[in-house]
């Protein structure tokens, strides 16, 4: 498909698309498909149904085949400000591929394919945005890119053309060991996903809230609703609080101490919130050196955000009731999925655990899985109002339940030292992927950044590590750093580029070699020398003539300035060679000739570098920037301000 005709992924949102390698008909086509749906979403339940969704949960739904397109299970997620749903997302991708051999994945983002900016030190030349288009699956649980096709026989596709996404698929089941993704590559991938499915309780944090006893009946039942609550409120606008003036749903008097769940995205962004409630609401704090006054905010802030979903929420009528589940024709045999993977635990049927699960199992179908007649998602207020009418409390039983609270999770996870916030960064700019599997680079971290430090407060290691830089690889597009700092000294022959610089403008030592100027004309004749000076001599000897002027100019400018001054000179070898006595005294035109001096360049280098961190003021700059994209990391200026 062409790009420029794909549509485009929303902000903050991703899109994965599940095709089937090898499919048959394209009636077998979608029934394969559908039989498969149903397999995975009984497969991902356990998963799906713990987690918390920022704004919206993963969703399947079949495609017929369009532009291009082969048919396949797909959707789109808005992830919002929780990047970590998107990598949720992959992770289940590679999981299902895994498990169904038949499916190859591909995702992407509003950035593309992010796949592959997560391993970009370690991708081959070719690839780039511009030649990435249909190349990259998750497939059999692995990474692949279809490789390039450079001679005929060759297993890959060429560069110069784009795959159609039948081609890429039939080329990688016929060839997919050879379309593997290099080690590196998928080793960075592994390092993002380390830790799933674990990483899934990880990123959950309980904490206690003063909450009114309606609100507390509907996260009993739907804890996935505090997404819903959180980000009406941090998205609050003036016309929103006005409905929190009288508290219509959730009247403050009935508050109650319960435990709520919550991701860590969402209660960074409701505890970091300041906000005083409207006095007119009813709602008062206790001052900051109650022992509960943390609790009794956040519960003052989820109460507004329950309160502003219920405003927005439409009146529904009787003939808006919300279908049942069991009237899609999926979900019998998603039921008999979930029977069969032993779901319901063997509890019996009609018991208070088996209908708490058939209501998990219900909700997650109702959310995740779309279909062409669906009439779309619900408002989060109008499900609100929904579980609150079918969820009946007792106050006085939920004021029983305050003493036998689990203990909440500590929020020290908010607050990163300087150290903890540089390995996060190192960790994010793919240094140690390698190490990053395992129990031994945790033993190994210790050593080896007291060794990086030492190394890295090395003024030698700074000149050492600018001067590697400058020797590698640059183009138009960039400068390569180089993957070692301390691969080769640097060398430098000023004999050989005083030479190149002579012969550039014609120095009176040495003429420019006939070789340079016999070159071949279009039809392969030889030209010579003689009858390249033909009609060539008078522009060559102008523009040679016009940049030796220019060149005197320049050096009779910086004449008048300066900038030597500026330079520090190497001690050695200061001077130059006094002349023979019968020698004639130098021109009176070439006085500056002998006060040349050789520069030290490593320690004008240094001193340039720190000077440009002083005037940092221990900000980010180009400097710092430089010196740490090379691995160099010089401790703070604790002279400074």
């Amino acid at each position: 498909m062409d790009p420029w005709k794909r549509p485009p992924v929303p902000e903050d949102a991703v899109r994965y698309r599940l095709f089937l390698v090898d499919p048959p008909g394209a009636l077998e086509t979608e029934r394969n498909l559908l039989r498969l749906l149903e397999a995975i979403l009984a497969h991902m339940a356990p998963l799906w149904l713990q987690y918390i969704w920022q704004k919206q949960p993963i969703s399947l739904s079949y495609h017929p085949e369009t532009g291009g397109v082969p048919a396949h299970l797909g959707g789109c997620t808005e992830f919002g400000d929780n990047v970590e749903d998107e990598w949720f997302i992959v992770y289940l991708l590679r999981r299902l591929t895994h498990a169904f051999g038949e499916l190859a994945a591909t995702v992407e983002d509003s950035d593309g394919q992010f796949l592959l900016i997560e391993a970009a030190e370690h991708l081959p030349k070719w690839l780039d945005p511009d030649s990435s288009e249909n190349r990259v699956f998750l497939y059999r649980g692995e990474l692949h890119i279809l490789p390039i096709r450079v001679r005929s026989g060759e297993v890959g596709w060429p560069l110069d053309s784009v795959p159609s996404l039948r081609e890429a698929l039939d080329l990688l089941r016929v060839h997919g060991e050879h379309c593997l993704a290099e080690q590196g590559v998928r080793d960075a991938l592994e390092c993002r996903l380390q830790g799933y499915p674990g990483k899934i309780q990880a990123n959950l944090h309980k904490a206690h809230c003063y909450i009114p006893a309606g609100v507390a009946a509907v996260l009993s039942r739907r804890p996935d609703l505090v997404a819903s609550a959180v980000s009406a409120f941090y998205l609050r606008d003036p016309i929103d609080l006005q409905a929190c003036r009288t508290f219509r749903h959730f009247p403050p008097d009935t508050r109650v101490l319960t435990s709520v769940t919550f991701t860590r995205c969402l209660y960074a962004q409701l505890q970091q919130q300041s906000f005083v409630p409207d006095q007119r609401s009813g709602y008062t704090l206790p001052p900051h050196t109650h022992p509960q006054y943390r609790a009794h905010e956040l519960g003052m802030k989820l109460a507004h955000g329950f309160e502003i979903l219920c405003s927005r929420a439409r009146v529904a009528g009787p003939e808006a009731q919300e279908t049942p589940v069991s009237a899609d024709p999926l979900w019998k045999g998603f039921l008999r999925s979930l029977q069969r993977s032993n779901y319901f635990r063997r509890e019996l049927e009609g018991s208070v655990r088996y209908r708490e699960l058939m209501s998990s199992a219900e909700n997650f179908f109702r959310q995740s899985v779309t279909s062409s007649h669906s009439s779309g998602t619900r408002d989060g207020g109008e499900e609100v109002l929904q579980v609150l009418e079918s969820a009946p409390y007792s106050l006085e039983e939920l004021q029983k339940q305050e003493a036998q609270l689990p203990r909440e999770d500590s929020d020290d996870w908010l607050h990163i030292t300087p150290g903890e916030l540089e390995r996060l960064l190192e960790e994010r700019g793919g240094r140690g992927v390698n190490q990053g599997r395992g129990a031994s680079r945790e033993a190994r971290r210790g050593e080896e950044e007291e060794r990086e430090e030492e190394a890295s407060y090395s003024l030698v290691a700074v000149t050492r590590g600018m001067k590697n830089f400058i020797s590698a690889t640059s183009s138009y597009k960039g400068a390569e750093f180089p993957q070692s700092y301390s691969l080769e000294p640097f060398s430098f022959n000023p004999d050989a580029v005083t030479s190149a610089l002579d012969r550039l403008l014609g120095g009176k030592d040495e003429e420019l070699d006939s070789d340079d100027l016999e070159e071949e004309d279009e039809d392969g004749h030889e030209v010579t020398e003689e009858g390249y000076m033909g009609s060539q001599e008078q522009d060559g000897a102008e523009a040679l003539g016009g940049l030796r002027r220019y060149m005197d100019e320049m050096d009779r400018e910086l004449q008048t300035t300066h900038i030597a001054k500026s330079f520090t000179y190497s001690s050695k070898g200061g001077k130059r060679e006094p002349t023979a006595q019968n020698s004639p005294p130098p021109a009176a035109s070439e006085p500056h000739e002998e006060e040349l001096r050789p520069l030290d360049v490593d320690l004008n280098l240094v001193t340039n570098l720190l000077e440009s961190l002083a005037s940092q003021a221990g900000m980010s700059g180009p400097a710092s920037n430089l010196l740490q994209s090379m691995g160099v990391h010089l401790p703070p200026n604790a002279d400074g301000p």
